[in-house]
C-alpha cells in the first residue's frame, strides 16, 4: 500500500484570485473549480481552498523556485512582482543569493539564484521547503515512498523517485504550531483508503476528528501535527 501526492492546497481569502497569480508564476494551466496542473501534467497539483482567517506568521511551508540563469532569476522576480507579488524581508542576507517575496495574500516564497548544486536536479519548483523535525521527514518519506536525499544536522529531504520537486525540512529549532496551517498537503491511496489510513496511523500519523475539506477527504495530522488530508475518491 502507498498514498501519491496529488496536490499542495492553500487557505485563500481570494481563492480565485491567488490561483491566478501562481497560474502566472509558475505556468501552470487552470483546471476545475480553483485548481491548477502543470503543463507536463506530472508532478502536483495547486488547489486554493476558501478561508476567512487572516494570515498572521510565516507559513510551515513555502516555495524554493530555481532559476538557470542571473537572467531567469530576474524574470521570474519580475513576473511576480507585475501579478501582484512583493519583496519581504526575513532576515535573508544578499550573499545568499536568493529573492524572497510574497504572494497577494502574504504567503512566502523564495526565487534562488543559478548554480544551486542541492536544487539542481528538480523543477522550477525545486522544493517544498519546510519547517519541520528529522521525524516529520522520515514518516513521508514512508508515507509517499519517496527516498531519503538528505540527512544531516537533523535536516531531511525527500524526492520522487521519478524527479521533481523535494520536500525539505529544517530540523530544530521548528516554530510553535499555528492553529492551523494554511497549506497542506492532499494525498490519494492507491489502493484501499481506509487501509491506507491505518497504515499512516501506524507511521506516527493522527485522526483528526474534522478537516477543512468534509467528507471529500480524511484529515491528518503528522508527527509535528502538521495537517493533511487523505481523499476519499480518487481524482481522474
Amino acid at each position: 500500500m502507498s498514498t501519491s501526492l496529488y496536490a499542495l492546497s492553500y487557505d485563500a481569502n481570494d481563492p480565485a484570485g491567488l490561483a491566478r497569480f501562481w497560474a502566472g508564476v509558475l505556468r501552470f494551466e487552470p483546471a476545475e473549480g480553483n485548481e491548477l496542473v502543470p503543463k507536463d501534467n506530472t508532478g502536483f497539483r495547486l488547489r486554493f481552498l476558501p478561508s476567512d482567517v487572516a494570515k498572521d506568521r510565516p507559513n510551515q511551508i513555502h516555495f524554493d523556485l530555481t532559476s538557470q540563469t542571473p537572467e531567469q532569476q530576474q524574470e521570474t522576480v519580475a513576473r511576480a512582482l507585475e501579478l501582484g507579488g512583493r519583496h519581504i524581508d526575513i532576515g535573508q542576507k544578499p550573499e545568499e543569493g536568493h529573492v524572497v517575496l510574497a504572494d497577494p495574500e502574504g504567503n512566502e516564497f523564495c526565487v534562488i539564484g543559478a548554480g544551486n548544486n542541492f536544487l539542481k536536479d528538480t523543477a522550477f519548483i525545486g522544493a517544498l521547503s519546510s519547517d519541520g523535525s528529522q521525524a516529520v521527514g522520515y514518516f513521508w518519506s514512508k508515507a509517499l515512498d519517496w527516498p531519503l536525499v538528505w540527512d544531516q544536522d537533523e535536516e531531511t529531504a525527500i524526492q520522487a523517485p521519478s524527479g521533481g520537486p523535494k520536500i525539505t525540512w529544517g530540523g530544530p529549532p521548528v516554530n510553535p504550531k499555528p492553529p492551523k496551517n494554511r497549506l497542506h498537503l492532499d494525498l490519494v491511496a492507491d489502493g484501499d483508503v481506509d487501509a491506507e489510513v491505518e497504515r499512516l496511523v501506524a507511521l506516527g500519523a493522527t485522526r483528526l476528528e474534522s478537516g477543512q475539506e468534509g467528507a471529500a477527504a480524511i484529515p491528518l495530522a503528522d508527527p509535528d501535527g502538521n495537517e493533511f488530508c487523505i481523499l476519499i475518491t480518487r481524482p481522474a
